[in-house]
């Protein structure tokens, strides 16, 4: 999808730098290149961001069905085509006369202004043994580590749209599948749910809390306990963690505010408490994170970067 090596030109003068390459990151990217701006696009994972890890993406609009990995390579396929520069790095923040200077493993940019769009990791169950049996049997993403328990009986924690959707995707590779929920009910799309309803190729524990991953090298087991204080130990060879997403925004803390709960705070404009910075995509205070939402802002991010960058000639 893109090269390992950063494709960036150090000691050059930005008008944007762009910290995330998620659909918010890419859409930003795009339109601010397209306003004629020189963008450099810093991330240091994997382009696309949490969408690339979705087995299934149905809720795009034009899109009637792709992989979350196969649109994410289109759209950083499309913003690199329109000269965005790109680095494998991770991005920190200094505030300048001149505007800021974001610097990487790599490289020191000099820039107008930034946009943030950092979106979220993954929640942690932090019991005992997840730590320890984390990359041995303990996964976070079923298209990444789904293939390498073909065959075999794993479990999925959670009780969201993502739970549900690794559930079905892993019922089509593996022997046995168990969807394990804290509450008696689902928190997911009625597509998805009725989906799961119709196939025999999930069980479903529901009502419990996971409090240990078993294991020795790798993941044996997990011990759940309901609210009644009874104990189920359930068999598996890995544990699939779908408990949601939570922001990573500690870096920035000095230059804007968060909310108490670590997300940006910044409106529909995208506006930050700091000028030249703006915010796009999960990472934001919003109601709505999914991909189209993210894009929305990604736009709105690069439309209000480059204006910003205008005004500072």
């Amino acid at each position: 999808m893109y090269a390992s090596t950063s494709k960036a030109s150090n000691n050059a003068m930005y008008d944007i730098v762009i910290i995330g390459g998620g659909p918010a990151g890419l859409t930003a990217s795009l339109y601010a290149a397209r306003a004629g701006k020189k963008v450099m696009l810093l991330e240091a994972e994997a382009f696309g961001g949490q969408i690339a890890t979705s087995p299934r993406v149905e809720n795009f609009p034009s899109v009637l069905e792709t992989s979350g990995a196969e649109l994410a390579d289109k759209m950083f396929e499309q913003t690199v085509s329109h000269g965005v520069e790109f680095d494998m790095g991770c991005g920190k923040i200094q505030k300048t006369d001149s505007g800021f200077t974001v610097t990487t493993e790599y490289g020191s940019y000099d820039c107008k202004a930034v946009v943030l769009a950092t979106g979220v990791k993954h929640k942690r169950l932090c019991v005992e043994g997840e730590a320890r049996l984390g990359g041995n049997g303990v996964c976070y993403c079923a298209v990444c580590d789904g293939a390498f328990y073909r065959d075999k009986h794993v479990c999925v924690v959670g009780d969201g749209n993502s739970a549900v959707q690794y559930a079905l995707y892993l019922a089509e590779i593996c022997s046995e599948v168990t969807l394990v929920t804290l509450f008696e009910k689902l928190f997911c799309d009625k597509e998805l749910e009725q989906r799961l309803f119709s196939t025999k190729d999930v069980d479903w524990i529901r009502g419990v809390a996971v409090t240990e991953i078993v294991g020795d090298q790798h993941v044996q087991g997990l011990v759940c306990k309901s609210d009644d204080g009874s104990v189920t130990y359930i068999d598996c060879d890995a544990v699939f963690v779908a408990i949601g997403q939570e922001p990573d925004n500690e870096a920035f803390a000095e230059l804007v505010q968060l909310d108490d709960k670590g997300y940006i705070v910044a409106g529909e404009d995208c506006k930050t408490t700091c000028k030249g910075i703006f915010a796009a995509g999960d990472c934001r205070t919003k109601s709505v994170r999914q991909c189209a939402t993210a894009v929305g802002d990604g736009a709105v991010a690069g439309i209000a970067a480059a204006a910003y960058a205008d005004s500072l000639k």
